[in-house]
């Protein structure tokens, strides 16, 4: 490999003294601790501009540019060399971020490497055509669920309470803000009103909010989640063409739910639950 630039960083020098044997024995003297040569190669200045901008690399490829990115990798090499000669390497701090720095990276690489293999999972299965969706699958959804819903929930924890905060909106719909704002458990962003299609949301509340007319108060509905009181505030009929992307993706998930049960037939799968 053709070098552009070697740079020693340490030179040796010998003094000798003549004095009389008896006087003053000759003692030989140790050689000096060889260092590696620092050097820099094209294959340095190549892998530098690589990791440049655009506008930086254009810069760097001039022949002002080149000198001063030459330079500047001098300036990184002569440090590491006497990092590594005045053995910082082997200091403590070096020692505990490195390895900090080691096992992040390693983290990373493993999260990478899992959602590609998730990435290339997926593919596959497209390509097999297990998650294909075709237009007549669509035009036939379409026909049965042309509509989207829009509503607002209230979460609470107990059914006790549900039923309370219940009685209370059926009997009186327009305390639903003071009701939400006195019980409602959910997350600031399912307390505003949202729209789903059917597939798009929980099943439980789907079937409630279709069967719902618009304005009605309806629940309580136990999920995960919790106990959901829902409102029903619009519900308008979807174009084909709005529609199309959503329902694809509606019943692509749907395909996908029914590829993993399959694998879950097919491998053992053992949940250990907390402090097992």
């Amino acid at each position: 490999m053709k070098c552009l630039f070697v740079f020693l960083l340490t030179a040796g020098l010998f003094l000798s003294a003549c004095s009389p044997k008896e006087e003053h024995p000759v003692v030989a003297a140790k050689p000096p601790v060889k260092q590696e040569i620092p050097t820099i190669t094209e294959t340095d200045v190549q892998e530098r501009l690589a990791q440049l901008s655009k506008e930086d690399a254009e810069f760097a490829s001039t022949p002002i540019g080149r000198q001063n990115l030459v330079q500047i990798i001098l300036r990184e090499k002569l440090i590491e060399a006497d990092a590594l000669a005045q053995g910082i390497d082997r200091s403590s701090d070096y020692q505990k971020l490195s390895t900090d720095k080691r096992m992040q990276l390693n983290e990373i690489y493993h999260a990478y490497t899992r959602q590609l293999l998730e990435d290339l999972w997926y593919e596959k299965q497209r390509n097999n055509g297990v998650l294909n969706v075709t237009d007549e699958e669509i035009d036939a959804y379409y026909k049965k669920y042309p509509y989207e819903m829009t509503v607002q929930q209230i979460i609470v924890d107990n059914a006790q309470t549900a039923d309370e905060v219940l009685r209370t909106l059926k009997w009186s719909p327009s305390h639903w803000n003071d009701m939400s704002r006195k019980y409602n458990i959910a997350p600031q962003t399912l307390r505003n009103q949202f729209t789903f299609m059917p597939g798009e949301f929980l099943p439980e509340i789907e079937v409630i909010a279709a069967n719902s007319v618009v304005g009605s108060v309806q629940g309580f509905i136990k999920t995960a989640f919790g106990f959901h009181i829902i409102k029903k505030t619009k519900e308008r009929r979807l174009s084909k063409e709005d529609a199309a992307p959503r329902i694809r993706a509606v019943l692509e998930n749907q395909k996908l739910d029914k590829a993993v049960e399959t694998l879950q037939k097919k491998y053992e799968v053992i949940i250990y639950a907390q402090n097992e």
